[in-house]
């Protein structure tokens, strides 16, 4: 799991490099349009290497939390992006909502683990505090 995992976050960092490339296809000739568009780009490309850090790091209770704050809203962003094509099954919103939903059920995972782990481990902590 962990591979696939990775393997959507190395896709979303792709999908990063495509908007960027895109982007500047469409606004070469339209400076702060191709600026925020640029940013645009960045952002995903900072949810994706959270998302590779976080892949890498078990136990990491609030890298999961940002992953998947960060995913949620991205899928917000794609959703309203589709919206404004005026149509849902546009490739490129689609791809970025099954991406996206993956790295937060991902995220969601790992948080689930992770609090499983500290169930585990809590009773040792709680007993030192006690003392």
């Amino acid at each position: 799991m962990k591979l696939i995992d990775r393997v959507f976050g190395c896709l979303m960092f792709l999908g990063g490099i495509g908007h960027g490339f895109g982007s500047y296809m469409a606004y070469k000739n339209d400076h702060i349009t191709l600026l925020w568009a640029w940013s645009t780009s960045f952002a995903v490309f900072l949810l994706a290497m959270v998302n590779l850090l976080r892949a890498g790091r078990d136990g990491d209770r609030p890298l999961a939390w940002i992953s998947l704050a960060g995913c949620l809203v991205w899928t917000g962003f794609v959703v309203w992006f589709a919206e404004l094509l005026g149509n849902p099954l546009d490739f490129r919103p689609l791809i970025n909502l099954i991406i996206a939903v993956a790295l937060a059920g991902f995220s969601t995972r790992s948080l689930l683990r992770a609090k499983t782990r500290e169930g585990r481990v809590q009773p040792t902590t709680a007993t030192a505090r006690a003392l």
